[in-house]
């Protein structure tokens, strides 16, 4: 509840001065009060601000907390999330696709070789210091120095294998920070939609996915549940700008309705406007695949003929 009832936006305040309702500021580290903690006579309440509650963080740019971010497996935190950033993530990568690479290669093909030129060393001290060996020496060592050879040969093949394996399999994009939503506008997503959605589906309104409750409860199957390390409706509610105490609120009633619903609703009823593309481009920036290709099952609305 507004301390305002001139100003049904809890992110506004009633100024006198101006005669209407004037946007609170924006503070890192904190989110705004209800109508900056004032009402309607320039009266206080509480404070315009409160401190970000733990996990929680604001940059600046949003009048309410965002919750931090997950390292989803195969990364690694390069930074923890604080009050005034979220958390930074990097993918693993493995040094031998670099320039440690040859550096690794050649240190260990260096070590080798010298094992075999230590080796190659002692037959020829050992051939002129002892003229009376057992004739059956000389090729056992000429056989363990071939069996060094090969595993120096091997060992470098199957760096280079793992190291090209390693490369292919965290090509992935290094950065996970939640920083809002905004219209489709990189082109490799917008191509990425197309292949998935076709042009019907993209420019369908959002209620449409409310409406097929076929496709909705597939999407309430797989975004309503908290699993740590994937992206869930709560990612998605944030992406939207609904505040933490209302995602942590519509959790807490899941047992009634299916807070994945209650983000839908909420989001086509502030921004009518909105096309299923929109949602498309969130999930791909929540890098869920797998509820973009359910709403590939939406059924196009039957054109009409005149």
């Amino acid at each position: 509840m507004g301390y305002s009832k001139k100003c049904r936006n809890l992110t506004t305040f009633w100024d006198e001065s101006t005669n209407r309702c004037e946007p609170c500021e924006k503070e890192a580290g904190s989110e705004v009060q209800p109508n900056c903690g004032r009402d309607d006579e320039n009266g206080y309440h509480s404070d315009t601000h409160k401190k970000c509650n733990p996990n929680t963080f604001n940059d600046g740019s949003q009048y309410y907390c965002q919750e931090c971010s997950a390292c989803p497996p195969g990364t690694l935190v390069v930074k923890n999330c604080t009050l005034v950033s979220d958390t930074i993530c990097q993918e693993i990568r493995n040094e031998s696709t670099t320039t440690a690479l040859p550096k690794s290669t050649t240190t260990h093909a260096a070590t080798s070789f010298s094992t075999a030129a230590t080796t190659h060393a002692y037959i020829t001290t050992a051939s002129s210091s002892s003229q009376h060996a057992a004739p059956w020496t000389v090729p056992i060592i000429v056989i363990i120095l071939i069996i060094c050879l090969v595993a120096a040969l091997c060992a470098l093949m199957m760096k280079k294998r793992r190291g090209v394996c390693k490369k292919v399999f965290y090509k992935r994009r290094t950065s996970y920070q939640n920083e809002g939503f905004s219209p489709i506008q990189a082109e490799r997503n917008s191509e990425v939609l197309c292949d998935m959605l076709n042009a019907d589906i993209l420019s369908a309104p959002l209620h449409k996915v409310l409406d097929d409750l076929d496709v909705l409860e597939e999407l309430v199957i797989l975004l309503d549940p908290d699993t740590q390390g994937i992206k869930s409706t709560k990612h998605l509610a944030s992406h939207c700008s609904f505040p933490s105490t209302w995602i942590t609120y519509t959790y807490s009633m899941k047992d009634t309705k299916s807070p994945l619903k209650a983000v839908l609703e909420g989001v086509t009823s502030k921004q009518p406007d909105w096309t299923v593309g929109h949602l498309a481009k969130l999930l791909r920036q929540m890098n869920r695949n797998d509820a973009i290709s359910v709403l590939a099952k939406l059924r196009p609305t039957p054109k009409s003929f005149t």
